[in-house]
């Protein structure tokens, strides 16, 4: 017996079978938008069709070139368009996989002059106010979503996604907040529904009836001006009514001020939400934000919340994810830790999104890991995430690997991250690794001071002895009040009023660790940040409520550049947020005069603080890469130990597997 049996149990839509209720929710990649880089999306999909998704979505493809997401964006509007992705559908199929086109109209949400929307109102994440379409225009977009839909079956895909949420232009006709037309499309919330009840009929009637019609609905817009629980019922009701054959769960729209798919964001935090939903039709639902394990989606399913689970990070950090759980393999999965960093904070960068713990996603023709043909000795020194990929990633190619670590445990600053609230999750990146250190033979050393003398002996040896904090020429730094980051995070005793110098991303971790306890649960987690059933308040937003800090904080900077500047851009908003939330006091251009039985001296003020904690920055270990090369031994120096400016374990695991694929 299977450990998942719902999960892994197929789902008969009557003129199609998926083989499981696993599905690849859409992602923009970046590849999606130029020709020249489809046979890299065909390989990215075919990976993961390969390790077994049910179902997968591509990311999004605007009806019309009013629709871009930014200029010259990913589009289906030709035939020459539906032709060229062949390519992408074939490589699908041929591992038996089904693959559907999102269409995608950006609205006010595009990134270029020439947007449309409901109405004239601007978008506060982008730099462009859109025109109002006209009446006339509003009928030929619902044409140019159908005719998308149309041209995707030419592509040889199984079906399309319609959005219908994120903010997208479908929600801008839906809301109150950015419609305020007053003709047939506007004005009352029945007419507000007419625009996507019309794509749907319009599609279903142009792709026919033999054709996946997915419809990523809204269930939380988290904004004013939202729809009411009754009104999104309905929609789903007429929509259904109108050819849907799956609704996908859409939480929050881009500009809401709530956290939907962080870490710190409790797993399977909105199944409650599709499971309302569910209630309402009866054609399959799907589950998504923030699933990322076997367990939890077998959960899921079996509660009755959903009809499948969508994952779509989960899916970029491990293409054989399915296959994994099917043949119990679930402690070499590779968890999405919804850090945002390689994937999302690329898309909103224009550039191409991968993954912080897989590097080969969205890279899959070019970041190849072959069977070595000449298996090398290779000593890796530091267990951090650098050292750990590479060292797993050499054994896997067949070299014969040695690791040696000074500490008692693995996972460097990784392990110090994992002890931070919101930040549980990154503990299950290192029992991967445990586990692949001893399926792939790595013979580990640990609390072992890699020495020149024993290293001298390997063909090869890799540097990945990270970081050490760097301690800043302050008068009385060396006072009993002084501790570094690390440590704090280890458990030294800190008091009730804590000055943090340094505010980068550990300062801010720091931060909430010493606010928040970890596992918060569910409720108080939405109680935090304001949502709430969207029966009881319009859009699911609700007032946030306080919770009482544990500890009176000051977070300080020299730079006069605003705190936490150099944070994630769709993370960095987030922990701003918590520490202005719980109070914390926000200084920056600092000018630091000493530490003393007072407190923190100030250029203007003296804080009476009981602790100050050194987050200013840190400092490469790479003392032995001068006497190994003196020995006349090939180095490689990664992660840390190569570049120590604010900690990046993606910079870190990129490296290290790059190493790894050229040795």
């Amino acid at each position: 017996m299977s450990r998942y049996p719902t999960l892994l149990s197929p789902l008969d839509l009557g003129h199609t079978t998926l083989r499981n209720r696993v599905v690849m929710g859409s992602m923009h990649t970046k590849l999606e938008d130029r020709e020249r880089d489809l046979p890299k999306l065909a390989a990215y999909f075919a990976e993961r069709a390969k390790g077994g998704v049910g179902l997968m979505v591509t990311g999004g493809y605007a009806p019309t070139w009013r629709g871009w997401l930014a200029p010259f964006g990913s589009t289906m509007a030709t035939r020459r368009h539906a032709d060229r992705h062949r390519i992408v559908t074939d490589a699908v199929h041929e591992h038996d996989g089904k693959i559907i086109l999102q269409v995608l109209h950006a609205g006010r949400y595009g990134y270029h002059p020439f947007i449309q929307s409901a109405s004239g109102k601007k978008s506060p994440i982008t730099p462009f106010r859109p025109r109002a379409m006209s009446s006339r225009q509003v009928g030929r977009t619902v044409t140019a979503f159908a005719r998308a839909a149309k041209l995707a079956r030419r592509a040889g895909y199984d079906g399309v996604e319609i959005m219908g949420s994120e903010g997208y232009l479908i929600n801008q006709f839906l809301a109150a907040r950015t419609n305020d037309r007053t003709d047939a499309w506007g004005g009352t919330a029945e007419k507000r529904m007419r625009f996507p009840v019309e794509i749907v009929e319009r599609t279903r009637e142009l792709a026919g009836d033999d054709f996946i019609v997915q419809y990523r609905i809204s269930l939380l817009d988290l904004v004013d001006g939202a729809q009411t629980w009754d009104e999104t019922a309905e929609l789903a009701r007429r929509l259904e009514a109108a050819g849907v054959s799956l609704f996908n769960t859409g939480i929050g729209w881009h500009e809401a001020r709530v956290p939907t798919i962080v870490t710190s964001v409790p797993p399977g935090a909105f199944t409650w939400v599709t499971r309302k939903l569910r209630g309402e039709v009866s054609v399959p639902v799907i589950a998504s934000n923030r699933i990322n394990r076997p367990e939890a989606a077998e959960q899921i399913l079996a509660a009755g919340d959903a009809d499948l689970v969508s994952m779509a990070r989960p899916l970029l950090a491990d293409a054989e994810w399915v296959v994994k759980a099917a043949q119990e393999r679930e402690r070499e999965i590779i968890t999405c830790i919804a850090c945002n960093q390689a994937c999302l904070d690329h898309t909103f960068r224009n550039q191409r999104a991968s993954c912080l713990l897989n590097p080969r996603a969205g890279h899959e023709t070019e970041l190849v890991l072959l069977p070595t043909r000449t298996a090398k000795r290779v000593a890796v020194v530091g267990a951090g995430p650098a050292g750990l990929a590479a060292a797993v990633e050499l054994a896997g190619r067949g070299h014969r690997v040695e690791l040696f670590e000074a500490g008692e445990e693995i996972g460097g600053q990784f392990r110090l991250a994992a002890r931070i609230p919101g930040k549980e999750e990154f503990a299950r990146t290192l029992d991967y690794y445990r586990h692949m250190i001893d399926i792939r033979g790595v013979k580990l050393h640990l609390g072992t001071r890699a020495t020149v003398e024993p290293l001298a002996g390997f063909d090869e040896v890799v540097l990945a002895t990270g970081v050490r904090p760097r301690v800043p020429a302050i008068p009385g730094v060396d006072h009993p009040s002084v501790l570094t980051y690390q440590q704090v995070i280890d458990g030294a005793p800190v008091g009730d009023r804590v000055a943090i110098i340094g505010a980068g991303g550990i300062g801010f971790d720091v931060g909430e660790f010493l606010l928040h306890s970890q596992n918060e649960p569910l409720g108080d987690w939405m109680r935090r940040w304001g949502v709430t059933d969207p029966a009881e308040h319009r859009g699911g937003l609700a007032t946030k409520v306080k919770v009482p800090a544990k500890r009176e904080l000051y977070l300080l900077q020299r730079k006069e550049t605003a705190l936490g500047k150099g944070l994630g851009k769709t993370t960095g908003w987030v922990h701003r947020a918590t520490l202005q939330d719980a109070g914390v006091t926000m200084l920056r251009g600092v000018d630091y005069q000493r530490i003393d039985d007072d407190g923190l001296h100030l250029a203007d003020r003296v804080l009476a603080v009981d602790t100050v904690v050194l987050c200013a920055g840190q400092e490469s270990v790479r003392d032995l890469e001068a006497p190994l090369r003196e020995h006349g031994v090939t180095v490689h120096v990664i992660g840390g130990a190569d570049v120590a400016t604010e900690l990046d374990a993606k910079r870190a695991i990129k490296q290290a597997t790059e190493l790894a694929a050229r040795i």
